[in-house]
């Protein structure tokens, strides 16, 4: 099952591995039987799939996911049945891809408007003569 991530980059199944175990919690007979629970392994740096740009954008975003092999691995155990935990991982592994497709926008620095430079030099000298007001006053001669 490939995972169609948006209408440019598709994963092709033989990059991921899943496996299958007991999932914990709540659930009687059927946590204590049934391998619902799905592990998803993949590596990105091995995938032929995904352009350059986008695999160094996930790379120093999930770079906490990885593994020191470089392996990414997900796990799903919201649903009781493996079809819909795999799914899950498949799905989640899409969008953390589409969360780095795109380059985030550079900022553009700006400069503060002349208002507002002159409401801050105007609280400046409002809290200069505050702070004047405060002091004894000088007894010259």
């Amino acid at each position: 099952m490939a995972i169609a991530v948006n209408n440019q980059i598709t994963i092709p199944d033989q990059e991921l591995q899943f496996s299958f175990s007991r999932s914990g919690g709540p659930g009687g007979q059927n946590v204590n039987k049934v391998n619902s629970r799905a592990t998803m392994r993949w590596c990105p740096d091995q995938s032929g799939a995904i352009p350059e740009d986008v695999l160094q954008r996930f790379l120093t975003r999930y770079r906490h996911r990885l593994t020191k092999d470089g392996e990414l691995i997900l796990n799903s155990q919201r649903y009781r049945d493996q079809g819909r935990n795999m799914e899950d991982c498949c799905r989640r592994l899409a969008e953390m891809i589409n969360s780095v497709f795109e380059a985030p926008v550079k900022r553009r620095p700006t400069k503060p408007s002349r208002g507002a430079n002159a409401r801050r030099l105007n609280d400046k000298k409002e809290q200069a003569q505050r702070k004047q007001s405060r002091k004894r006053p000088r007894m010259d001669d």
